[in-house]
């Protein structure tokens, strides 16, 4: 059982059965621009109030630095191999327990001289990153998300507190402005156990939409 991650074993503790309470996450609707725009909830946030749960601001790491650009960064941006980019890692917590890292990947050109290359833990200012991108002139207007499941490699087994055989949920985020510029590419690793995913969308009509256009 505990090879399946059912459960855990602690010295002092025993053998427990894991909480399997998992913590929502929203798709579309946490990158709401209410909630960061107008409000303080960036979509961590916005995550913790829709399940329903308790959440401090500093319950985030955070290293900010100039790095020669991973290739899927540079792929996104459409840069050239051994361009620099500004990589913004954080480790989220949920209290004392890790919840996912994510690092955000963005142009120096679109990010210097703000809060994003602040290494202050929490979030940078009210509303975020996407709040600073915002005042920066680079409002978001859309994102494409991959995820995958995959096995955990030691050094996340290790950061994310993960039980033997726990696999992890990869996330691949890229968002762009309305003119298609590429502002941030993000990569974010979940402990698959601890979240939920919950889409809620209109469902498209390219047949109906596409009679409007002829």
């Amino acid at each position: 059982m505990e090879a399946e991650g059912l459960v855990t074993s602690s010295r002092g503790h025993g053998t427990v059965v894991r909480q399997q309470v998992a913590l929502k996450r929203l798709g579309i609707a946490r990158y709401d621009k209410a909630k960061w725009r107008d409000g303080d909830e960036v979509a961590s946030i916005a995550d913790r109030v829709a399940s329903g749960r308790t959440y401090r601001r500093n319950e985030q790491t955070q290293t900010v630095s100039r790095v020669v650009a991973p290739p899927e960064a540079a792929a996104a941006h459409g840069l050239p191999e051994g361009a620099e980019v500004y990589a913004r890692a954080r480790l989220v917590k949920e209290g004392d327990q890790p919840t996912h890292t994510l690092t955000s990947y963005y142009r120096p050109e679109h990010v210097e001289g703000t809060r994003l290359v602040d290494p202050t833990p929490g979030p940078p200012g009210r509303g975020g990153g996407f709040r600073v991108l915002c005042d920066a002139g680079y409002e978001i207007d859309h994102m494409k998300e991959q995820l995958f499941a995959r096995a955990a490699t030691p050094d996340e087994v290790k950061q994310l507190q993960l039980p033997p055989g726990e696999p992890v949920v990869e996330l691949h985020r890229t968002t762009y402005t309305a003119d298609g510029t590429v502002v941030e590419f993000a990569i974010g690793v979940h402990a698959a156990s601890r979240f939920a995913w919950e889409y809620d969308f209109k469902v498209p009509d390219s047949a109906r939409d596409g009679e409007g256009q002829q």
